[in-house]
């Protein structure tokens, strides 16, 4: 039978949630914000004899919204068709409001949908996708503000010492402090490794402007939401004063399509992000037709196991952030999950779909 026949016709038969909740390996902070745990939901869904998984970083909320509300909208209809199955999930949440919780539930779901359709048909998803490039450059991503001096060195420098060359640390906490903590990583990390920083909301607009010049002379190359994301004035005006050579970016907030277009139409950013985590493999494909039809590059955001392969296939993307946070997590509980080679995340064409297997045991400790 040929490839293009398999699957065709074959039934969602079921999808289940499960929520876990894991522990950091130290206290995390950035900017604007301090955790020491992490939410995963995870979606399995069922077509003939296949299993598709997808997941976000979200709440134990989200995985209640799946089961109540969003697994009903996609049982029973063809698992070849995922954008009729978003479509009815769109329609199913109109009075409950798009962003937040809502659209990370739909993104799940999504991602679980793409890999059941490959698996389907036996493909790697980024070859039912359609591959555009081998690999995708990846960043190593962490440094946050509740790490201390050697804490950052070790780990920023570890990520350079493996050959990614490039890395992004927090900044924002402690204004007062970033300066030296940049300037100490940047000694870590040598010369010819792009330094990243991210204030995660927390400048004001004056501030900002000000690090963005003493970030430079620090060999900094992009300033990560310098301002809020909600601030495009801000964004906008940081993006025209920045010195040469300095990217501002921002996105990764972005649940619709919506918001993108506008933070586009502002001319807020030099290079957009999103997370497909929390707008979905389906609009993250809509996001990256948008970035190349205004020129735009394109950076993923986080959840590196999930964006490997449709990365893969966008011509407008840069490059995908390997958190450190998420990257653990997805290597504790995810058999499959890829390890970069040479700061480069490659998917495993050996395998269906995304690749990933769900350790249900190994993860039956953290389980909600």
């Amino acid at each position: 039978m040929p490839v293009a026949t398999k699957g065709i016709g074959v039934a969602i038969d079921r999808v289940d949630v499960s929520a876990f909740i894991i522990p950091t390996d130290y206290p995390e902070s950035d900017g604007t914000f301090a955790w020491d745990k992490t939410t995963l939901v995870l979606v399995e869904a069922k077509a003939g004899d296949r299993c598709g998984l997808g997941y976000t970083y979200a709440d134990t909320g989200t995985a209640r919204l799946i089961k109540d509300k969003l697994a009903e909208q996609v049982q029973g209809r063809d698992a070849m068709n995922v954008p009729e199955c978003w479509a009815a999930m769109y329609r199913s949440i109109r009075n409950l409001g798009r962003p937040g919780i809502v659209s990370t539930a739909m993104a799940a779901v999504d991602a679980a949908l793409w890999d059941v359709k490959a698996r389907l048909l036996d493909l790697p998803l980024v070859t039912l996708l359609g591959a555009v490039q081998k690999g995708v450059p990846v960043y190593g991503s962490g440094g946050f503000t509740s790490y201390s001096i050697e804490q950052l060195e070790r780990q920023l420098g570890g990520w350079a010492e493996q050959g990614i060359p490039r890395v992004k640390m927090k900044v924002g906490t402690h204004p007062e402090h970033d300066l030296i903590r940049v300037k100490a990583v940047r000694e870590a990390i040598g010369p010819d490794v792009q330094l990243f920083v991210d204030a995660n909301g927390a400048y004001s607009r004056k501030q900002a402007l000000s690090f963005a010049d003493a970030y430079a002379a620090l060999g900094v190359c992009w300033f990560e939401e310098p301002v809020s994301s909600d601030d495009l004035g801000g964004l906008r005006l940081l993006r025209d004063r920045a010195p040469a050579g300095m990217d501002i970016t921002a996105g990764e907030y972005g649940y619709d399509l919506f918001y993108f277009r506008r933070m586009l139409e502002a001319e807020a950013v030099d290079v957009l992000q999103a997370d497909i985590s929390r707008c979905g493999m389906t609009g993250f494909a809509a996001v990256a037709a948008l970035c190349e039809s205004r020129s735009m590059p394109l950076s993923g955001h986080c959840a590196p196991s999930l964006h490997a392969h449709p990365c893969c296939a966008l011509r407008a993307l840069r490059h995908l952030e390997y958190f450190h946070d998420h990257a653990r997590i997805e290597h504790m509980l995810f058999d499959g999950a890829p390890t970069p080679r040479d700061g480069v995340l490659y998917p495993d064409l050996s395998r269906p779909g995304m690749g990933l297997e769900f350790k249900h045991a190994d993860a039956e400790r953290y389980a909600v």
